[in-house]
Order: C-alpha cells, then structure tokens, then sequence
C-alpha cells in the first residue's frame, strides 16, 4: 500500500466527538510503509482519544498497521493548575462568570444564555461556552443547533454568532442532534480545555460557561485551569433542588471561586386568565438560602410558560420578551455587575 493510499484512507478517519478527520486536525505527525505494512505515528495527548483511534485504525486496515504516538511538546501544556493557584487558558476575556445549579432540570442553561445576551446588550464582548457536554442545551436555545464546526486560515475553531454574543457547544461537533457523547470525564475535560484555547474568541470581556449540573470533574477543572471571576447559583424553591444546591455551593467554596450570587428559577406561577400566584415549587427557598450561605441575591424569574417557549425556539426572553419577561433577567444582571464591576 502506498503512502498516498495510506493518507487517503486515513482521511476518513474522525476524531472522537468532532466532525473533522485526523488528517485536518494535524494530529497525523508521520506515515511510513514497513514491509507493505503501514506504520502511523499520531501527535497528541490525550490518553482515551488515543486508544478511540488506535482501535479505529486497527479496523481501518484490518489490524495490519502499526500505530505509535508522540506526546505533544508544543505550546499547548495539560498540565492542569489547581484551585488555589489556576492557570488561565482563557487570557482573551477580562473576566469569566461561571454558572452551575446543584441538579438537573432547573434552568440553569436558560439563566447562561440571556445573563450573555443581557451583557451582549450592555456593550459587553461577550462569549458563551456550553460546558454542559452531557446535555448541551445552549445550541437550541441560541438558534444555532443546525450549525456545524468550522476553521479558519489559523487552524482555530470559529465560534457560532447571535443575539450579539460568541457561541461554542460540544452540540455543535456531533453528526446530529440526538448523537450521545459517551464520554469518560477525561475525554470531556480535554475536549472543553480544547474549546478554551483553540476557539478564535477573538478579544472578550465577559467568558460566561454554563456548567453541567452537580460537583464533578468540569467543576473542579474550570476551577484549576481559569481564573473564574464570579460564580453564579441556579436553583429553584423546592427543597430537593436546595439540597443540591448547598452541595454546589460549598464546593465552590472549597475550591475557592467567588460566588457573586444565587438566583431563583421557577419562583412562581401567574395564572394568565385569573392573574392568580402559585408557589408551585414553595416560596422564598432562594433568598433563604443565599442569606444562610452569606452570598448575594441576585432575583428572581417566575415559572412563564412564554419564557419556556421562547427558550425552546431559539429566541432568549431577554431579547424578543416583554418588558417584564426582559426585566427579569436585565435586573439579575445589574446585580450581578454590582458584585464584580
């Protein structure tokens, strides 16, 4: 088999989570032929991507290949800072605002997108990392899930655009929507440390990143490999979600992010044809919470079922809402640049 036969075949080959092949990524350092036998030496770092390519490529050429592997040398260092001392692979945004709820399920990535695109709307430079990697939401709710990765002339992965912010997700790099990402959290890791420093942000003065639910991995890497600014608490009434919630918070608090505020989803319910309120989830949980931690209130946005479909159509409430469905989240806002302006 020629060398050229060789690279062709191995153009074909994708790497793990992203929808562009080894060959275009430059992971391919060098292809020889060794007794008719391909002998392929792949450049990069991560340990489970490698073993994900080294068995594709066992397929590839029916186990009549060898693989080998140099550790990268380059600029691009994994080794990972820690919480007291983090490093900082995001050096292009002035300041980055982390947002995590203790579970699932209580608008967290809402509360991401239009706390971005009301920053977007103050003359901020605003970029929006989807880190949620296992349930990546921000693509909908920014009318870009249809939109595939891209690379410009520096090799550097383009961010998608609208309602004025910057917009990089892991939905972004899967064949389609409903693809799994089964991920170990190694993988994961990587791939979002890889989002930090190779996405052509360009110069920001607002990174928010809308991290997965709970107290796991992204958290504490976040923590190690970016000097985060503020954290930002999502939670709704219900004393399971607060449960969880003092969980997140006393993990930010041991691995030293600021956190700049709680909000409360879900707050409560106006019956549009009776005007009446309903604590559906119980009542004052949030603020109760923030003063028993000692971390601001930043408000409060109620269960609106225009909010909800705003949100699954792309369009963020803070942008195409009301004036009070707007003010909700511009008033989080305002409270938030209190604590970190």
């Amino acid at each position: 088999m020629s060398r050229e036969k060789i690279l062709n075949e191995l153009q074909k080959v994708q790497y793990p989570g992203l929808d562009k092949s080894i060959i275009d990524l430059k992971i391919v350092e060098d292809v020889k032929v060794d007794n008719e036998k391909p002998v392929i030496t792949l450049s990069m770092q991560n340990d489970e991507a490698y073993n994900i390519l080294e068995s594709r490529l066992n397929d590839l050429f029916n186990g009549d290949v060898e693989v080998k592997r140099k550790a990268l040398t380059q600029k691009k260092s994994m080794n990972y800072g820690n919480t007291a001392n983090p490093n900082n692979r995001a050096p292009y945004a002035k300041r980055v605002i982390a947002v995590t709820s203790g579970k699932g399920g209580v608008g967290k990535s809402t509360v991401s997108v239009n706390l971005s695109v009301a920053l977007a709307q103050k003359g901020f430079k605003v970029g929006l990392l989807d880190a949620d990697v296992y349930g990546p939401n921000v693509p909908r709710m920014t009318q870009v899930a249809d939109e595939k990765l891209k690379w410009n002339d520096n090799n550097k992965i383009v961010p998608s655009e609208n309602f004025g912010i910057k917009i990089m997700s892991v939905g972004l790099t899967t064949p389609s929507s409903d693809t799994p990402l089964v991920w170990r959290s190694s993988v994961a890791v990587s791939a979002l440390i890889q989002f930090l420093e190779d996405v052509d942000w360009g110069e920001l003065d607002f990174l928010v990143i809308d991290m997965p639910p709970g107290t796991g991995d992204i958290q504490l890497t976040m923590a190690q490999e970016l000097p985060i600014t503020a954290g930002v608490i999502v939670t709704t009434p219900q004393p399971v979600a607060l449960d969880d919630v003092s969980r997140a918070i006393m993990m930010f608090k041991d691995i030293n992010v600021p956190i700049r505020g709680l909000v409360e989803n879900m707050s409560f319910f106006i019956a549009p044809d009776t005007k009446k309120r309903y604590d559906i989830f119980g009542k004052g949980g949030g603020e109760d919470t923030a003063k028993r931690y000692d971390i601001p209130f930043l408000g409060k946005i109620p269960l609106d079922m225009q909010i909800r479909e705003f949100s699954d159509n792309g369009t963020p409430p803070v942008a195409m809402g009301d004036k009070l469905q707007k003010g909700y989240y511009k008033n989080i806002v305002d409270n938030l640049l209190k604590q970190i302006l």
